[in-house]
């Protein structure tokens, strides 16, 4: 492969460091050189997610977080065997003196991993007036604003889709009938379970309307987030920690642009960074649910989802978050972010 600087990165990086070259070369998956530019080990964006889970930081040390025995081929063939023997994301190619001197991910040279099905129902609450994308949704709902060839609600369910979510509950308020009309002209069949608010109850409250229609775990997201992560892996999560919620948070790196000074008592300076990274968790609007949740929402009461996971966290149910990385997220909430999406899936 070009370009194999993309897919390497040197030891002393950080961990957040690594996810922004993750993000950047699109692969999941980071090799790690020494100074002597040999491969010392591999990051993928799920040894990340399984390093914070266990407290790690963003700051900490790449290797801490990485494989430090990855699977590697000394020829192009014995790559190609290797890959295609088991779902590999990528093969490095190493030379005698264990440099990274090619990559192998698949004939097309395109990394794509496979997605198993998990037939899980799909919940999306699109009953927002979406006041942050006015005048738009004075005409269109925010749910059939067009994101390129596809309104948003679109997209959300075919990357749903992709992994056998085909049961879906749409929960609607403002402009309704156009959504509903959309769906009923739509070239392609959605199995859709309509569910109408009366008044507008917040991101949480309309599940008070599914109550008793779902027996089992769920997926529940706003209608204005597109989320490319491992749904997969989310479930598995979820279900293997005994979660009643799991929140998908992303992680965001922020670069400061200016110096950063902390100040003590007196105005003493205790310290100072230039140009700071920060990182921090963000909700991305998307959760997955069990059913009893739905019983503890009562009927006809406005409230927003995060209060509900903090009405179940103060009765002592556990509820946690599954970190994903930022370039996995695409938010519409805001006109800037809307163009940024379309960029992202159709290019420029």
């Amino acid at each position: 492969m070009d370009n194999i600087e993309k897919f390497t990165g040197r030891e002393v990086l950080t961990v957040s460091e690594a996810m922004q070259k993750i993000d950047h070369n699109q692969s999941g998956i980071l090799f790690i050189t020494n100074a002597e530019q040999k491969l010392v080990g591999c990051i993928t964006d799920g040894d990340i997610r399984r390093f914070l889970l266990s407290g790690g930081k963003m700051s900490g040390v790449v290797l801490d977080a990485a494989n430090k025995n990855p699977r590697f081929a000394s020829t192009l063939e014995e790559a190609r065997h290797l890959y295609h023997k088991k779902n590999f994301i990528v093969i490095p190619v190493l030379d005698k003196n264990g440099v990274v001197v090619d990559l192998y991910g698949g004939e097309s040279g395109v990394f794509k991993r496979q997605h198993n099905p998990i037939n899980v129902p799909v919940v999306i609450n699109a009953g927002g007036k979406g006041t942050r994308l006015d005048p738009f949704t004075r005409v269109l709902p925010k749910p059939l604003i067009p994101v390129g060839d596809l309104p948003i609600i679109e997209h959300i369910m075919k990357e749903y889709q992709t992994y056998s979510c085909n049961e879906f509950h749409v929960i609607v308020n403002y402009k309704r009938d156009l959504m509903k009309a959309y769906f009923a002209d739509n070239d392609n069949y959605y199995n859709i379970t309509w569910y109408d608010e009366e008044k507008p109850l917040g991101t949480g409250g309309g599940l008070s309307l599914l109550r008793g229609k779902l027996k089992n775990t769920f997926f529940f997201a706003n209608c204005d987030a597109l989320l490319t992560a491992n749904y997969e892996s989310m479930l598995k999560f979820h279900k293997e920690n005994g979660n009643v919620i799991t929140m998908i948070c992303a992680y965001k790196n922020l670069n400061i642009p200016y110096g950063v000074v902390e100040m003590g008592e007196n105005g003493i300076i205790e310290s100072m960074r230039e140009k700071p990274l920060m990182s921090f968790l963000t909700n991305t609007g998307i959760y997955i649910v069990e059913p009893e949740v739905i019983d503890d929402i009562i009927d006809d009461v406005p409230i927003g989802f995060p209060d509900i996971v903090e009405r179940e966290r103060q009765k002592g149910k556990r509820v946690a978050v599954f970190p994903v990385s930022e370039n996995d997220w695409m938010d519409m909430g805001q006109l800037p972010e809307l163009e940024k999406m379309r960029i992202k899936l159709y290019g420029e």
